[in-house]
């Protein structure tokens, strides 16, 4: 048996209490488990338990065997030497306190039942896109829909702290934060990297400085993309590397490398070309974005914001000099919905943390519920396992049970998993 598995059985008092007794036969009640740790200490904090007539609240131990109590070294450390309860499934030895005193101790191998057991290890042993893929058609909606709540939190907490740490490199300048990561997820995974070195190259005050000429928004931008650095013979891109050559100088500006972009296995709609050009646009056609969007409540005006195309030039092309069919090219619903989820939302969420301020972490998952799920291969596997949801929120929560949860097989921290364990 795992010692995970066992502190499981505890934390959940999986396991037969009657008549429950000390291995010095003193009758024992279990009032409270106490508070799981996973730091360095004790393995259950603040526990209360009732031995005999008398109440005892502090630390529990938890252990496969008694003897690993002196394995793992506890008998020299004094942060052991007040526990309540030690825990074990074997009793294979007595210990003591430095006092002499006698540690109380119950036993649980006769007292657990054998399917606990053997469902976690075929669980852990299952080989299937997830560990309960057979089983979780039978798990009750009410126990999955709160499963998905918690860990969409869970997921913008996750979220924040990529946020947090880019608003500190930024010296808490939220707009010049909520800039790079905009620009970062116009990348789409794919060009995420660049997109988002593309912003650190180029302050989003120099754009700021000339957001009321689109051909100089698009030269600072494809210049520092590393795109201008060769020979055209179109008129408008040649426009675009005098105009970058000029304020290149006038910033001092140090372009990335164009070798960084990607275009492979990529549709001609999303290439790094057009998302620049309708990134360019969405500057062009806004100010202050992030403090326009703190103002914004629903997620049809936030789409109309964002619902963006390119420049003339841009609906004749994919890539500079090379005709195609005129198309309007907007950044379509599904882009808009990945911009959505993956930077106006954990901003919100981050923004409400940071200034206490409840309404905003609200209007995020708000925004969730009233946006489309993503329709990735993850979801569409959890949508051929039954769970076929149709809003982002829920997506969300499936996305982080599957990445951080199922994969890792981590079915004891699952509530999902909870449930079934005892209940297959």
């Amino acid at each position: 048996m795992s010692e995970d598995f066992f502190h499981h059985i505890w934390k959940y008092r999986l396991f037969d209490q009657l008549e429950l007794k000390t291995t010095q036969g003193e009758r024992i009640e279990i009032l409270k488990p106490g508070s799981h740790n996973f730091d360095s200490g004790p393995d259950f904090f603040n526990g209360k338990i009732k031995i005999d007539n008398t109440i005892w609240v502090g630390n529990i131990e938890v252990h496969i065997n008694s003897s690993d109590w002196k394995k793992h070294f506890h008998q020299n450390d004094k942060a052991y030497d007040n526990i309540i309860l030690h825990v074990v499934n074997n009793a294979d030895v007595e210990l003591y306190r430095h006092s002499g005193e006698v540690i109380p101790t119950i036993e649980l191998k006769d007292r657990i039942h054998e399917r606990l057991y053997q469902n976690y290890i075929g669980f852990k042993s299952s080989n299937d896109w997830i560990p309960c893929e057979k089983q979780i058609s039978g798990v009750p909606s009410f126990i999955i829909n709160s499963t998905l709540d918690k860990l969409l939190l869970e997921r913008l907490e996750r979220k924040s702290f990529i946020i947090m740490n880019s608003l500190s490199l930024n010296n808490n300048n939220w707009e010049e934060t909520f800039y790079q990561q905009l620009a970062r997820n116009f990348g789409f995974k794919i060009n995420a990297e660049p997109f988002e070195l593309l912003a650190k190259s180029l302050h989003s005050n120099y754009l700021r400085k000339h957001k009321s000429s689109l051909l100089q928004l698009e030269a600072l931008l494809f210049g520092q993309a590393g795109l201008l650095f060769e020979h055209f013979e179109g008129k408008y891109p040649q426009q675009l590397q005098n105009e970058y050559a000029f304020l290149k100088q006038k910033f001092k500006l140090q372009p990335i490398e164009k070798h960084l972009w990607k275009y492979l296995r990529l549709r001609p709609v999303n290439f790094p070309s057009i998302r620049i050009a309708q990134f360019a646009n969405l500057i062009y056609t806004s100010d202050h974005l992030f403090s326009v969007i703190l103002d914004i409540e629903n997620a049809a005006d936030l789409k109309k914001i964002l619902n963006v195309s390119v420049s003339e030039y841009w609906e004749t092309h994919f890539v500079f000099d090379k005709i195609s069919t005129k198309k309007m090219k907007q950044l379509g619903e599904e882009a808009i919905n990945n911009l959505i989820v993956n930077t106006i939302v954990p901003f919100l969420f981050v923004y409400g943390k940071q200034k206490n301020n409840e309404t905003y972490m609200n209007r995020a998952i708000s925004l969730l519920e009233d946006t489309a799920g993503e329709g990735n291969s993850i979801i569409q596997k959890w949508s051929s396992l039954g769970l076929s949801v149709k809003t982002a929120s829920a997506t969300q929560g499936l996305l982080q049970l599957k990445n951080e949860y199922c994969s890792h097989k981590k079915c004891l921290s699952c509530s999902i998993g909870n449930y079934l364990l005892k209940n297959v």
